[in-house]
């Protein structure tokens, strides 16, 4: 008999659920963006928090050691009898999960982006809303569904990105086609990161969610940092720009979109012609028949989402619906062959509807040439071939299609094209090679991959150290200018594709020595003093011990902070770890760098106009998250850069101190000092001026990232913590470890 208590629960869990259907609905309370829209959004600096994570704080520091216990050759076994074995709840096309594997690794990858370095495989983001429920990715969560035994197998020794990339390798050299290689080393994110995709709140195919854009002109444009057309896709539409079956309109959003995420011609070429020669597309039903994605699908699912309304009895592999186009661009679909090339060039294309009602193209002589991917050895089941109108653009582009007929002499080099450019989608967010781990790591370097030579000679000790930091202290060098050098290098790191830092004192080179961030006049003067230090001690006799203009440069950043303190009453020891090398100007590629250059830095005080409209404040938050910081260290290290004086420009704005140069919390202190009254100013747009309460006396400028600190509440609590009367201690230990984590962001050969 049913008890009244448990009864109540089942009443209580029943009105819960049906509250909580609806965001709207009264009693479900709001979040505070809900009320404020306006309020300083912090989730980001609370991404990676490690109460998400089960496996501890020390998790992304163990795996690689973990990672490196595997036996791949037992792994990869595994996932071969997985792609070979199609399971009843979810038939492999032709038998065969290959080509579904492999479009689970390169929608993975492909969400990267250059501009800001967010998406990619590492982290396995695609596990989490809203990747794992955007339209381009229907059905990929059964991909990931048949991996989870082999996960499961594995467990900590074996990420979701790694085991997902593996896969892929796994499943291409299985057809028949030979990789570069595997690299290893993405551990997992526990949580959904919060990236902008695109404006508004509808997905892909819904007209608003549009991003690329052509002007008057015809040529294409899409909002930085985007790197997708349409929000929900990877990459483009595959039926044209906004649906319109217009292949030289779909060349220009191609060239764009795959651009922006690190691609030239050839290899978006490659990528297209490799990808489409395997398996095939999936609309054998209307758009009516699909149902809700995995975010949105009912309980009882358990996760999976666009189920097929339509499909009744035993589940066939025809019966899945995804892209709403139908059909395969070959037909030997499970094998690496040049057929996708051959296809393209070899027959007259003609505009045709899929069952779905998706426009897509086939042969104007089209015949029944590919298998039923339900029935393969079926030949009274046969299809005709059919391509994308972005298929069509390949062909229809002067350039494209001079790279495809190339191949189609050459066809080594299709495949030698293929594989590179495979190997770069899928390793792209990872940086340089410093950070790729496992046996299967290729030999080759690459450009892209930022490339550090090799030191030839032996890294300084401690007595060559305390010498150098001697040099630098008298070398003509403020305080000021040596913080600034130091942080202009180290900063230009990013943690989203881990590119950019100190190492390699590539702030010498074209193009980050012309960044209008780093003052370029002041940077080039300081950096000329700097590399005669190093010249000056490289010269002597050192028992073959070498310094890099990378270690002097952080170097001085120290020389330059422990002078600052020391000018405050206050004895600093910043750590420092020798053995940065420096990278040549034949080693960087300038264009690829460019993507890196800042249009808002907090910390410098500098804003200008920010791509995907960002307020400054909101920038602030951005940078911190590139840097890997924390609220309380991106509070204590804007707090201390302020006092200062590092500002770009030398900008007075936000140096709220009597004593400019120190290293002190005035910043912090004064900011929150209710002796000053501040209004914007009339002639200076973004600037506010402080008033003495008491004289009127103008006392400050400061800027919208200034005065956050004293305006929104969490970060005004984190302030107080170092700007209270007993927090003096804590202020610089916290200054100094915060300062030497950023001087140490690409130090990868200390993190494994």
């Amino acid at each position: 008999m049913m008890t009244r208590r448990f009864m109540a629960f089942i009443l209580a869990g029943t009105v819960l659920g049906s509250i909580s259907a609806s965001a709207q609905a009264d009693g479900v309370e709001k979040s505070n963006q809900f009320y404020w829209p306006t309020s300083l959004e912090l989730e980001p600096l609370r991404f990676q928090d490690t109460a998400s994570n089960p496996y501890g704080p020390a998790y992304r520091q163990d795996y690689h050691k973990k990672f490196q216990t595997l036996d791949l050759t037992a792994v990869r076994k595994d996932i071969l009898k997985v792609i070979t074995t199609s399971q009843d709840w979810w038939p492999a096309d032709y038998g065969n999960y290959g080509p579904f594997f492999i479009r689970l690794a390169w929608h993975n990858a492909g969400t990267y982006r250059v501009l800001d370095g967010r998406g990619g495989e590492e982290g396995a983001q695609q596990r989490f809303a809203e990747l794992n429920s955007w339209p381009d990715n229907a059905s990929l969560d059964k991909a990931r569904r048949l991996l989870w035994p082999i996960k499961q197998k594995y467990g900590e020794k074996l990420s979701w990105g790694d085991l997902i990339v593996l896969t892929g390798d796994v499943a291409l050299t299985s057809m028949g086609f030979k990789t570069l290689g595997f690299v290893g080393g993405r551990p997992d994110d526990w949580q959904s990161e919060k990236v902008y995709w695109g404006p508004g709140t509808t997905f892909f195919p819904a007209k608003s969610a549009v991003q690329g854009k052509f002007d008057a002109s015809g040529n294409a444009h899409l909002e930085k940092p985007l790197g997708a057309t349409n929000k929900g896709l990877i990459y483009v539409n595959p039926e044209g720009p906004g649906g319109v079956p217009d292949p030289v309109l779909s060349a220009k959003m191609i060239r764009l979109a795959f651009g922006r995420m690190a691609m030239d011609d050839e290899e978006t070429v490659a990528l297209i012609a490799g990808g489409h020669t395997f398996g095939k597309a999936h609309g054998a039903a209307p758009a009516s028949c699909i149902g809700a994605a995995p975010e949105g699908a009912a309980v009882e699912q358990q996760g999976l989402g666009w189920k097929n309304n339509c499909a009744t009895g035993h589940l066939k592999a025809t019966d899945a619906v995804t892209s709403g186009l139908e059909g395969a661009w070959s037909s030997d679909p499970i094998h690496f062959t040049t057929q996708y090339l051959d296809n393209l060039l070899g027959h007259d294309w003609v505009q045709t509807k899929s069952p779905a009602g998706a426009t897509q193209w086939i042969p104007k002589d089209a015949v029944n040439i590919v298998p039923d991917a339900s029935e393969p050895t079926n030949r009274a089941k046969m299809h005709p071939l059919m391509m994308f109108t972005t298929d069509i653009a390949l062909k229809t582009d002067p350039a494209y299609r001079a790279i495809i007929e190339r191949w189609v002499k050459n066809p080594n080099q299709f495949a030698d094209a293929f594989a590179r450019a495979w190997f770069k989608l899928v390793v792209r967010d990872m940086g340089p090679k410093s950070r790729y781990f496992g046996s299967e790591v290729p030999g080759q370097t690459f450009l892209w991959q930022d490339p550090l030579p090799q030191a030839d000679y032996a890294s300084i000790n401690q007595a060559d150290i305390t010498a150098l930091k001697h040099a630098i202290a008298t070398s003509g060098l403020s305080n000021r200018e040596m913080v600034k050098t130091a942080w202009a290098a180290a900063a230009s790191h990013r943690t989203t594709d881990h590119r950019g830092g100190v190492n390699g004192a590539r702030i010498a080179l074209d193009p980050q020595d012309s960044w209008a961030v780093n003052d370029p006049d002041e940077l080039k003067a300081a950096l000329s003093k700097l590399k005669g230090v190093r010249d000056h001690f490289n010269a002597g006799h050192h028992g073959g011990r070498k310094v890099s203009l990378a270690d002097i440069i952080v170097l001085a950043g120290n020389v330059g902070l422990e002078n600052a303190a020391h000018q405050a009453g206050v004895t600093l020891q910043v750590p420092f770890n020798p053995g940065r090398v420096d990278a040549t100007q034949a080693d960087t590629d300038v264009k690829s760098f460019n993507a890196l250059e800042p249009t808002a830095d907090a910390f410098r005080n500098y804003y200008r106009s920010v791509p995907d409209g960002k307020s400054p404040t909101e920038a602030l938050v951005d940078r911190a998250s590139t840097l890997d910081l924390t609220i309380p260290e991106m509070t204590v290290l804007l707090g201390g850069m302020r006092s200062l004086d590092v500002n770009s420009g030398h900008s007075p704005a936000g140096v709220l101190t009597a004593h400019p140069g120190m290293l002190t919390n005035d910043f912090l202190v004064n900011v929150l000092s209710m002796d000053t009254r501040w209004e914007k100013s009339i002639s200076q747009p973004g600037v506010y001026n402080g008033f003495d309460r008491k004289t009127g006396t103008k006392r400050w400028t400061a800027t919208d990232v200034d005065l956050v600190f004293g305006a929104n509440s969490e970060l005004r609590a984190t302030a107080e913590a170092y700007a209270s009367a007993d927090s003096q201690k804590k202020f610089y230990a916290d200054f100094v470890k915060a300062w030497t984590k950023v001087m140490n962001l690409d130090r990868f050969d200390l993190q494994r």
